[in-house]
């Protein structure tokens, strides 16, 4: 079996490194990339185009920043006309079921499957959280039956976009979080209580608070993909006939931790930060008792 990576960034050079020791050839493309990207690709076949990646494979995983998706649904098909080759597809982001069938549209007539990844790119160090892959249509059982011993593949009974519509559920939750987090610990700095809040907070939420300063650190540097995820969720909550003000607001949220320094850190960076004070404060928010303007 042949797949194709597009593209190996953290979570999808975990992926692939997973199914080739599951038994798969797994290539992809780095060309015009990073030297970070380049590094987490090791252990994958790297080829010189996305031409030559699509054209050799049997199924294509797209795992990029959401806004992305449509984009390179098209590259995708392009590729494989320009081969002839005809992969199963899988979307693996974070995209509102709407978006979905936009990505649909942009393959043309290549098979899609859905899928939303929940949880951290799989690694082979214990204690890591689990990863799940929920996968939805008609051809999902085809990626469920790829080898991975680090994922946990589940097929769920309903069209295309149902498991697209669960990743925005559970995003919402995961996600927005966070952002309440941070906005709720950044007026508590700023108001000389943080320490009483995170210690009234900690019997109800002792994951979150124990680990605060890693957790919104890891948040920040993928900030810049969560304001593209955020406005996902919100069209979803709308065509559910909910307000989507909420997940805007989320969206404003990210831009703003998207352009603070900690914004600018990789995840492996951000993984040996843990002083939630100063990471609070690199997101250029005023000292306790300092309010904004004085």
């Amino acid at each position: 079996m042949m797949v194709a990576i597009v593209s190996p960034g953290a979570m999808g050079s975990a992926l692939g490194r997973g199914y080739v020791e599951g038994g798969a050839r797994v290539v992809a493309c780095v060309a015009g990339r990073s030297e970070r990207t380049r590094a987490l690709a090791d252990g994958l076949d790297l080829v010189d185009s996305l031409d030559a990646a699509v054209g050799a494979a049997d199924i294509v995983l797209s795992v990029v920043p959401p806004g992305e998706a449509v984009a390179v649904a098209g590259a995708i098909r392009q590729s494989a006309a320009a081969s002839g080759a005809t992969p199963l597809v899988a979307d693996l982001n974070a995209v509102s079921p709407a978006t979905l069938a936009r990505v649909g549209q942009a393959l043309g007539g290549l098979d899609l499957v859905d899928g939303s990844i929940s949880g951290p790119p799989p690694q082979a160090a214990s204690g890591r959280a689990r990863t799940r892959l929920y996968l939805s249509g008609p051809r999902a059982g085809e990626i469920a039956a790829l080898a991975h011993s680090r994922l946990e593949s589940r097929v769920l009974a309903g069209p295309v976009g149902t498991a697209s519509a669960l990743k925005m559920s559970t995003a919402s939750v995961y996600k927005g979080l966070a952002a309440l987090f941070l906005q709720a610990t950044a007026a508590a700095q700023q108001a000389g209580v943080l320490d009483v809040m995170l210690d009234d907070l900690g019997p109800t939420f002792p994951a979150q608070v124990d680990g605060l300063g890693s957790w919104l650190a890891l948040s920040a540097s993928k900030a810049d993909r969560y304001v593209a995820e955020m406005r996902e969720i919100a069209a979803t909550q709308a065509a559910a006939g909910l307000p989507p003000e909420l997940f805007e607001a989320m969206a404003v949220v990210w831009e703003r931790v998207a352009r603070s320094p900690l914004g600018a850190l990789t995840p492996e960076q951000a993984a040996g930060v843990a002083d939630a004070a100063a990471v609070i404060r690199a997101f250029g928010l005023p000292a306790a008792g300092h309010p904004p303007g004085a």
